[in-house]
């Protein structure tokens, strides 16, 4: 057996109120997760302040480096865990819909700004980030693609072509979409032959109903875990070896190139 990364998905309330209150039910969550021996704790979407916030999203942006960012840099150290988590991010005049990761010693191993919106209030509230990049943690090869960012086919193999074997994927996918969640994206896991973890919200904000269905899916084509419609925190061991032995069963990676390099670029 290779080696085993332990990762953990919190399918948070939708309803919490602030950011205050967010905080204090992570805070809540991570001695079980220490317990557990979880290395990584991906969150949803925006979790830091909430998805439908309307305007108020441009007033709760802060830096990557600001108090909200300080607070969770805190609760990883406490808990000697990696958080994973979404964010408004304010950069000078623009705000980004962006993710983050903070190690268990508290130092930012990495993030990402969302390169595309879908339809809704995202196209006037934010600006679009640029490029995909990896980070490593614990031997680990890391991507980050924002909800809508991993509905194009494109930007989950280019990611793997860089070499990740885990993309985490924030959302904040509605109750309609539940096609999204239970085939869409499980199929990037297979089609590039790596781990993918989704992390939805549940229950509804501000008008709006949040599917849940977080779920960890394999190299293979399997499901670690899968979340219902009510906020909990699902669990899986990854195998890292798999990713290598269905990279080699189903070489699309490899392949690809028949095609000229990397046309993939995001």
């Amino acid at each position: 057996m290779g080696r085993t990364f332990h990762l953990a998905v919190g399918q948070s309330p939708a309803d919490l109120p602030t950011t205050q209150k967010r905080l204090r039910w992570l805070g809540t969550a991570l001695p079980t997760l220490a317990a557990k021996g979880a290395d990584l704790l991906v969150l949803p979407e925006l979790f830091a302040t909430g998805y439908n916030r309307g305007d108020q999203i441009l007033a709760l942006a802060e830096p990557s480096d600001g108090p909200i960012a300080q607070a969770i840099a805190a609760l990883a150290a406490a808990h000697e865990i990696a958080i994973h988590y979404g964010f408004p991010e304010r950069k000078g005049d623009l705000v980004y819909n962006a993710a983050q990761c903070f190690g268990p010693d508290g130092s930012r191993l990495g993030g990402h700004r969302k390169l595309v919106f879908p339809p809704g209030f995202e196209r006037s509230h934010f600006t679009p980030g640029q490029g995909c990049t990896l980070f490593t943690y614990r031997g680990v090869q890391i991507a980050t693609l924002i909800c809508y960012d991993a509905e194009f086919p494109e930007t989950a193999r280019h990611v793997a072509y860089l070499g990740a074997k885990l993309i985490l994927v924030p959302t904040a996918l509605g109750a309609q979409w539940g096609w999204v969640a239970q085939q869409m994206i499980p199929t990037r896991a297979y089609e590039n032959g790596i781990y993918l973890a989704y992390a939805n919200s549940a229950g509804d904000e501000n008008g709006m109903t949040f599917l849940g269905q977080s779920f960890i899916a394999t190299p293979d084509g399997r499901e670690l875990a899968r979340a219902g419609d009510q906020p909990e925190i699902i669990y899986g061991q990854l195998q890292l070896d798999k990713v290598a032995d269905a990279q080699n069963r189903l070489p699309y990676l490899r392949d690809q190139e028949m095609f000229g390099a990397n046309i993939y670029g995001c």
